[in-house]
């Protein structure tokens, strides 16, 4: 998808859900990692994370932007646009829109790191390293030995 393609549907999406025109601007930015899209109040602008369209499809992203235009709307009449507000919850509610995206299969960590008791055999997955010498089981104090 281009960002004329995106744009010319966010203006539909915008038209279909808001009965309003969305005259400003919607690009992608792949340096978003930890969400979905996000409005810029300052430059009126929508970004959205082009990774969400590849991992999870044109359904996920429709409800991105549904949401991003809950917040430019509202910021453009001069109401509540924030997260905790109640006109945005409220309107998320009347549009259909998501209040979070899903997160992205990518970005899912799987444990890395394996530790087993010698003594009890109690097993610790860990994400990060852990100093054996230093720790030791919680269930016996027997020590620890990387698996």
């Amino acid at each position: 998808m281009t960002e004329d393609q995106l744009q010319r549907w966010t203006e539909e999406l915008s038209a279909v859900y808001f009965d309003k025109p969305f005259i400003d601007k919607i690009t992608f930015n792949s340096r978003l990692r930890t969400t979905g899209g996000r409005y810029i109040p300052s430059r009126r602008i929508i970004e959205i994370n082009p990774k969400y369209l590849a991992e999870l499809g044109i359904d996920e992203i429709e409800g991105i932007i549904k949401h991003e235009l809950c917040h430019y709307h509202l910021h453009i009449e001069g109401k509540g646009y924030a997260h905790r507000d109640p006109e945005f919850k409220e309107l998320l509610k009347k549009t259909g829109s998501p209040r979070h995206c899903k997160p992205l299969p990518s970005m899912k960590k799987a444990e890395v790191h394996r530790y087993e008791c010698k003594k009890c055999g109690q097993q610790y997955p860990r994400k990060r390293r852990l100093n054996t010498k230093r720790y030791a089981c919680g269930k016996c104090k027997g020590k620890l030995e990387k698996m």
